[in-house]
Formats: C-alpha cells, structure tokens, sequence
C-alpha cells in the first residue's frame, strides 16, 4: 500500500560499521523488522532472522543477500508464543554463535481476537512480552561474554494508554483486543526499565523504542480502523524503513553505549508515561513473569 507522506521521521544516518558482529532480530521477515535486518547486514553484521514462518524467512534472506551483497544472513526458526520453540532456539543460538552484539526484540502482533498461547497465555501478553522476556533471560549469558552488547525491544507510544492488569494479566476475566495490546506494549517498557537496572555493569545495555506509526501485517486484525486512519492522516504514516530508524539509531550510535533503560521515539530520548516510570510495577513485573515461565532470573 502506496502512501503519500507529508510528515517525515526525524532525517537520521549513520555509517557505523558492525563487521564481525552478530545481531538476532525477531519477526524479521516482513515489516519493520527486515528492514531493521537489511540495515545491519549493509553494515557487515552477521544477522539471524528469528521468524516462525521458516519460508517467509528463507524468502526474506534471500531478498536481503541479493540487496546487500551480504553473504552472512541466516533463517532460523523462532515461535514466540510456544516457549519450548523458544528454548530450542536458544539453543541453536548457542551451538552455532561464539558471540551475541545485538538482540532486537521486535516481532509482535496487535489487537488479535482472543486467543492464547500453547503454554496458555493471552496472545498478546505471551508473544510480546513474554515470548521476549524469556528469549532475553536464555541469551542474556551470551549477550554479556560478548560485551559490550545492545538489546532493544520495541514498544509504542500506545504504552501511555496501558495499565498492567495484574489481577488479569491473560484476560481470563475479561477481554478487549486493544487493551491487552497497549498493556504489553507497557509492559515492554518496563521490562527494559527493569532489566537495564539489573543489568548496570555488566556492557550490555538496553532500550525501549516506539517505531511510530507503521503499517505492517503487525496490524491485520484492525483493517478497518487502519482503513480509516490512513485515510483521515496518512501524513504520519511511516514506511517500515522509516519504522526501523529509531531501532537502529538504538543498535549503532556510539554515544548510546553510556545509557541505558530509556524509551526513545523519532531517533531521539523521550518521555514514557508515568505508569511506564514506575519501579515498583517493574520490579512486580518482573516476579509475576518469572513465575508464569517458571525461571528464577536474579
């Protein structure tokens, strides 16, 4: 779909080089994600595309090898919502990789009919934070022997309208699609608010992104509302390039390499909602998703 755009994102580059790195990013065989692994292949990175279609995936580095002349971008298969999916992952990660740069959190789905995951989570909830906070807590051991290292997890500016229903986090109760979507977008904030302080010393750092408004199959199950957003502004819609500037502005600025648990939007630091900055409801998060995956993660 063809949009006209008035308003751009923040104009940003950068001519890092990541020649001999490697970088795991989730859901990159469409969207936000493939560009965001296009970028980092032009730029010499080893790139594993984490996807659970293994076709789209093999199509995906395809395009991407013939696009970049990159020799060294590699499918493997990742379901989010499937937590033994998750552990053989890690596992293939950690036979085949002597070193981890960067983990881009990224796959997610948005305002799906209820449905759960097959360990028995909201879907929503299980593969957009839980599904990531698990992938994390398997490779963090490697991101830190591969120091410094970087993990970004996309969120949405969504988050502002989310509250962590702890009473009800798989929406057994009750469910509404977009709430249990802007809660797992807060929720990714809080995790990497969380996780940086966890992480202090160790050279690996993290970030929470908001990509801005992009149209990918992220959003399939809201055609009609999209239909007429579009419609009415499609001056802010992003491509996914443009979606995945701020994840890379993430991934390879310099400077960053001295913070860590910020949100950042349009290539830029920002201000996360008040429920995002809360370190009690992080530090609770944390327990309650330790508890549902059945990790002890200290």
């Amino acid at each position: 779909m063809e949009l006209v755009r008035n308003v751009r994102i923040k104009n940003w580059s950068s001519d890092a080089r990541l020649d001999g790195k490697t970088a795991i990013v989730t859901g990159a065989n469409t969207g936000i994600g493939k560009e965001t692994a296009r970028d980092l292949a032009r730029r010499g990175a080893r790139v594993i595309l984490a996807c659970r279609d293994m076709e789209k995936a093999k199509d995906a580095a395809n395009d991407i090898i013939n696009d970049t002349g990159s020799n060294t971008v590699i499918p493997c298969k990742l379901d989010l919502a499937d937590t033994k999916s998750i552990c053989e992952f890690a596992e293939q990660i950690y036979n085949m990789e002597k070193t981890v740069s960067i983990l881009i959190n990224n796959a997610g789905i948005a305002m799906c009919p209820y449905s759960t995951t097959t360990d028995g989570f909201e879907m929503q909830f299980g593969v957009n934070h839980l599904g990531h906070f698990f992938l994390t807590f398997l490779l963090l051991d490697l991101l830190k022997q591969s120091s410094p290292a970087r993990i970004i997890n996309l969120s949405s500016s969504t988050h502002f309208m989310g509250k962590i229903q702890f009473v009800d986090l798989n929406s057994e109760k009750s469910y509404h699609p977009v709430k249990a979507y802007v809660q797992s977008k807060l929720a990714n904030v809080l995790f990497t608010r969380e996780l940086a302080r966890r992480l202090e010393g160790t050279g690996v750092t993290v970030y929470a992104v908001d990509p801005g408004v992009v149209y990918t199959r992220a959003i399939r199950h809201m055609k009609s509302f999209i239909q007429m957003f579009v419609k009415a502004f499609q001056f802010l819609i992003r491509t996914p390039a443009e979606g995945a500037y701020t994840t890379l502005y993430c991934a390879v600025t310099p400077e960053l390499a001295k913070e860590s648990g910020g949100y950042y939007c349009n290539c830029t630091p920002a201000n996360c909602s008040r429920a995002a900055s809360d370190d009690e409801s992080a530090r609770k998060l944390w327990k309650v998703s330790c508890h549902l995956l059945g990790i002890r993660w200290r």
